[in-house]
């Protein structure tokens, strides 16, 4: 019987670490098949920094560098300017980039860094026990908001994708879900755009994925998905928030 569903060659054959539920492995796999799709596997660069992924290099099979906590637009940055030839691409989670990476994405944004950026949503640090992060929801419960998040104390939940859109150096920006299969197939075609986007030299592209954290939000895998979809996509509205198309980046 002919295999109608394949392992990406650009992921390994290594069992993902993440929790049951997670859809970080769903979206590592979106980007493999972008990469394959693409033909670019054999000059693909990866950079992941501190969080949930932070094992990334395990899992795609492609060159990998280890960032600093929040760094990894600043080391893509070094790296697509020393190998312009390649393709470059960070996979950061909302903790990393939005918090202490906020400044990093923002100028690789605004400098129009011709790199692709896969930004983890899932409205909490995962990594170090659930704490709250700057895209926690408003009245989320979290382990530093047990009464939940509360805006006259810690603010407003950040919107990356609409922030880094104002940036004049952003060439597309887009925000997706991986909560159901016809958003899955969605964010698949958007991840891939955005490095075809790079390809073309057309400047910095982010597509930002909404995503489940079971664990640290006391939920089932079921529970979580359908959170994301009540929830999560209410405050952060899916859509494209910025696309130059065939204007010059």
């Amino acid at each position: 019987m002919a295999k109608e569903c394949r392992r990406p060659k650009a992921l390994t054959d290594t069992p993902f670490h993440y929790c049951p539920g997670c859809t970080h492995g769903i979206v590592h796999r979106l980007v493999a098949e972008a990469i394959d799709h693409l033909g670019i596997r054999e000059k693909t660069v990866g950079i992941a920094p501190v969080g949930c992924a932070v094992f990334a290099y395990n899992y795609f099979n492609t060159d990998m560098l280890e960032a600093a906590h929040g760094r990894a637009p600043a080391v893509a940055t070094g790296m697509k300017r020393v190998r312009p030839d390649n393709i470059v691409f960070t996979y950061q989670g909302d903790g990393d980039l939005s918090s202490i990476g906020c400044a990093e994405i923002t100028h690789a944004a605004n400098r129009g860094e011709n790199i692709t950026v896969i930004f983890i949503n899932n409205a909490v640090y995962g990594m170090t026990g659930g704490q709250m992060a700057p895209t926690t929801l408003l009245g989320q419960v979290t382990t530093t908001s047990p009464y939940g998040r509360d805006p006259k104390d810690s603010g407003y939940p950040l919107h990356m994708a609409e922030l880094l859109a104002t940036t004049r150096g952003a060439a597309y920006i887009e925000r997706v879900s991986a909560h159901d299969v016809p958003h899955i197939r969605k964010a698949g075609q958007a991840i891939e755009k955005a490095f075809r986007y790079q390809m073309e030299g057309k400047g910095f592209s982010m597509i930002e994925v909404l995503s489940t954290c079971p664990t640290n939000w006391g939920m089932t895998p079921v529970q979580a998905m359908q959170w994301v979809k009540d929830e999560m996509v209410a405050q952060y509205p899916l859509g494209v928030y910025k696309d130059l198309g065939e204007k010059e980046a």
